[in-house]
């Protein structure tokens, strides 16, 4: 992959996930791997902006300065698989407010959830921390998708897409979820 591909996607998915309301403000990050390293976006950067507001890291854990502060999570993501080439954290809201109230899992219940994530993993850990690395990348060695408690998504995949896809999702069975709530 090019780098010119790797901006080009970065710039169409930070568009959704903000159109979408998947992120806010300059919160949120992504990741695509790239030789021995990845592109991760920059510290504090908006996902719907510049596409070139991005650093190169290696997987060896060395910090490149302007890094986003979850770049842990996105070394240890690679680190424990190597299916996963993209990485999306998004803070959407539904999904977020719902893993304040269950214990361990978002058990979805609309079809699309059943087929692609029928349990969504609720992990627990700070914001940047390692222990919250670990914790995500064990999950996504056998997931696409997690929640940090109270934080937000993290979902992998083969590409920026498909790692958009589970984060769209994540939110769309929450929604569902939230809705249904008041009907039964």
């Amino acid at each position: 992959m090019t780098d010119q591909k790797i901006f080009s996607d970065f710039s169409r998915i930070g568009k959704r996930l903000f159109t979408e309301h998947l992120v806010s403000g300059n919160f949120g990050n992504m990741s695509a791997r790239y030789t021995d390293g990845y592109f991760i976006t920059h510290t504090g950067s908006y996902l719907d902006a510049d596409p070139a507001q991005t650093v190169l890291m290696p997987l060896n854990g060395r910090v490149t300065p302007g890094a986003s502060s979850e770049w842990r999570v996105h070394t240890a993501i690679y680190n424990a698989t190597e299916q996963h080439a993209a990485v999306v954290h998004a803070h959407p809201v539904h999904a977020v407010a719902l893993s304040l109230q269950v214990e361990d899992e978002i058990l979805t219940i609309d079809n699309e959830g059943k087929m692609l994530a029928p349990s969504i993993t609720v992990v627990d850990g700070a914001p940047g921390t390692q222990e919250l690395a670990n914790t995500v990348a064990k999950e996504l060695h056998s997931a696409n998708v997690v929640v940090a408690r109270g934080h937000g998504t993290f979902a992998a995949g083969k590409n920026l897409d498909q790692a958009y896809l589970f984060t769209s999702l994540a939110e769309h069975c929450s929604k569902i979820l939230h809705c249904t709530k008041y009907h039964r």
